[in-house]
């Protein structure tokens, strides 16, 4: 196997002042102060693992609630849709 580079690990000061970007992304900003790179493992850094997976930290079963009261959301605001359409479709056939 050959070794193609190095992982660094970065550490700020002040983590409470990184920038949110959003999707768990976050940008350095004069509040959080200057990164401290190190190698994992070392310096009090975190380690990696290679070949692992990280776990998620999503509860599947409450998303899956909430993503089944959604369609049920969705399924009753088409009916409702699909009502008016068809009244008034009644309505201009009445007028007739």
């Amino acid at each position: 196997m050959q070794e193609i580079g190095q992982l660094e690990l970065a550490r700020f000061p002040n983590a409470a002042g990184l920038d949110a970007r959003g999707g768990n992304i976050f940008a350095q900003s004069p509040a959080s102060g200057t990164p401290i790179l190190a190698t994992p493992g070392l310096e009090g850094m975190g380690e990696t693992a290679g070949g692992y997976l990280e776990m998620s930290n999503v509860e599947t079963v409450d998303e899956l609630v909430k993503m089944i009261s959604a369609q049920r959301a969705y399924e009753l605001n088409s009916k409702t849709i699909t009502m008016a359409d068809e009244m008034l479709q009644t309505i201009n056939r009445l007028k007739r």
